[in-house]
């Protein structure tokens, strides 16, 4: 397959919603993609992006619950590898670190860092919220899984973005309301609206939304 073809191949994706605060008071964490971007460029997303193969060989300190390992498996034949690669992209583009303690003796190149800071990466405490599939004609393609997590989960400064790489500019925390009137992608307005309602109330929902536009013809269904 040329470049090009993989360029528009559908591939796996990963995305956390860091929520800070309870309520009203609630806030989430996102950042701006460059304006040179080929994928959504100028627009404010969620810390996120493509699985890698390496995700696959990583062990995580606590798996998914396993109502959202259940989910993830139905369209995928690795759920964990997905909380793996959110985790990741969370610590590549923001710095903020989801883990526990723990030694890790021969991590993958793009994870030793996280190593060295003495965690094992926790998905203990991410909940899957939704999915969605971009549609055809766009320059880039996934079918990306969205998971919602307390900030009081991270491990260390929340406000330090020190390490985070370049991919996202004007990291900060922003109040879910707020946020909608930010430059969004129409799906990330959706899982906003999601994410709310994960907010409001304790338990799991019964079930994930689903918007499917892996043909021509898009598709909304539920995950249960």
């Amino acid at each position: 397959m040329n470049a090009s073809a993989d360029k528009t191949a559908i591939r796996d994706a990963a995305s956390v919603l860091l929520i800070r605060g309870t309520g009203e008071d609630a806030r989430v964490l996102m950042g701006q993609r460059g304006s040179k971007a080929a994928f959504m460029p100028e627009k404010f997303v969620f810390p996120g992006g493509a699985v890698d193969a390496t995700d696959r060989e990583v062990t995580l300190a606590r798996p998914l619950a396993q109502a959202c390992i259940a989910r993830l498996a139905q369209g995928h034949d690795a759920p964990q590898a997905l909380a793996v690669a959110a985790i990741r992209e969370l610590w590549e583009e923001t710095g903020l670190m989801l883990g526990c303690a723990g030694a890790w003796p021969d991590p993958p190149a793009d994870w030793r860092g996280f190593a060295e800071q003495g965690l094992v990466p926790d998905a203990y405490g991410l909940r899957y919220i939704f999915r969605a599939i971009t549609p055809p004609g766009r320059p880039r393609r996934f079918d990306a899984r969205f998971f919602l997590a307390n900030a009081e989960a991270v491990i260390g400064d929340l406000d330090d973005f020190s390490s985070a790489c370049d991919e996202l500019s004007h990291l900060h925390w922003v109040s879910l309301r707020e946020a909608r009137r930010l430059n969004l992608p129409f799906i990330t307005e959706v899982v906003l609206a999601e994410a709310q309602a994960h907010i409001a109330g304790e338990e799991m929902a019964d079930s994930v939304p689903f918007f499917d536009n892996s043909t021509e013809v898009s598709t909304f269904r539920r995950i249960a």
